[in-house]
């Protein structure tokens, strides 16, 4: 990937080789619907519950933890419910400015102890989950949803992951 920040706020993440996983996940991610991740821009914040609640009270009004939020660069959701979200443009520098992620261990740890699961695939889900919002998708309405988890399916499929909503007890990514 050209540019991808990894920070690691909270050192329990070091166990899961972020550095690693990131680039694999959104590169697999970006592939599956033919953009090109040699000119994506995108940062992860690694955190815990504390800040993920912070973020999410300031931008959603929600002043609870959650297990990822994600932020584009630009507003690209689908007018119509479970239409593809309008196209990614480059920059005037070529490059393909996507947005900004950030992942809580403590929900995701907790919601990948309680589906009895690998952290690492828990994880693994929702980067590709984050990614896909930073493209526009969605899942508020019913169309979007089951295009968005149709995706999510496919391209974990990719990463050699089975099907989360078919075997996952935790709650969907928000």
């Amino acid at each position: 990937m050209q540019s991808l920040d990894v920070i690691e706020e909270d050192p329990r993440w070091a166990d899961l080789d972020l550095e690693a996983l990131c680039p694999r996940v959104i590169t697999t991610t970006l592939a599956h619907l033919s953009l090109e991740a040699s000119v994506a821009e995108v940062t992860v914040l690694a955190c815990d519950d504390a800040h993920i609640a912070t973020l999410n009270a300031d931008f959603r009004d929600k002043p609870t933890p959650t297990n990822v939020l994600s932020w584009p660069a630009e507003e690209r959701g689908a007018a119509q419910d479970g239409e593809i979200p309008l196209p990614v443009t480059p920059g005037f520098d070529k490059m393909l400015e996507l947005g900004d992620i950030a992942i809580s261990y403590d929900t995701c740890h907790a919601e990948a102890e309680a589906a009895c699961k690998p952290m690492v695939d828990h994880v693994t889900h929702l980067i590709v989950h984050g990614v896909l919002h930073l493209l526009g998708y969605d899942h508020e309405r019913d169309g979007d949803a089951a295009l968005m988890e149709r995706l999510e399916v496919e391209i974990l499929g990719k990463l050699g992951l089975d099907d989360p909503y078919r075997h996952d007890a935790a709650q969907p990514p928000a």
